[in-house]
């Protein structure tokens, strides 16, 4: 198992979080058995932006990112260099520590689908 760090978000995950992630596994689907209710509104098909964090430690233990994905990103709200959208990189065997942003652009939720 690997260690992920998730850092305190307001509404998602106040005080933060230590999870014990299984490498293979996305970022996203831990998060969500991990009582994490990160947005993914497009059920992990990455169509959407929803799920988009930053990874503060561990990025380059991560895949790199394919296209679709690069592409997807560029539409995120608070694009970093090591953000990724949390339903396309699958954690590995170096801890993380995983930033999700207080926005997100949600077209559908927002009326704009």
């Amino acid at each position: 198992m690997t260690q992920m760090i998730v850092l305190p978000h307001v509404e998602l995950c106040p005080d933060g979080a230590v999870i014990e992630a299984e490498p293979g596994k996305s970022i996203c689907q831990t998060l969500l058995e991990n009582g994490i209710a990160i947005e993914h509104a497009c059920e992990m098909s990455c169509a959407c932006t929803t799920c988009h964090v930053v990874v503060r430690e561990g990025f380059n233990s991560l895949e790199p990112a394919e296209e679709t994905e690069e592409d997807m990103l560029d539409k995120a709200w608070g694009l970093e260099p090591n953000s990724r959208l949390s339903c396309q990189a699958e954690v590995a065997d170096a801890p993380l520590v995983v930033e999700i942003p207080r926005y997100s652009i949600n077209m559908a939720r927002e009326g704009k689908h």
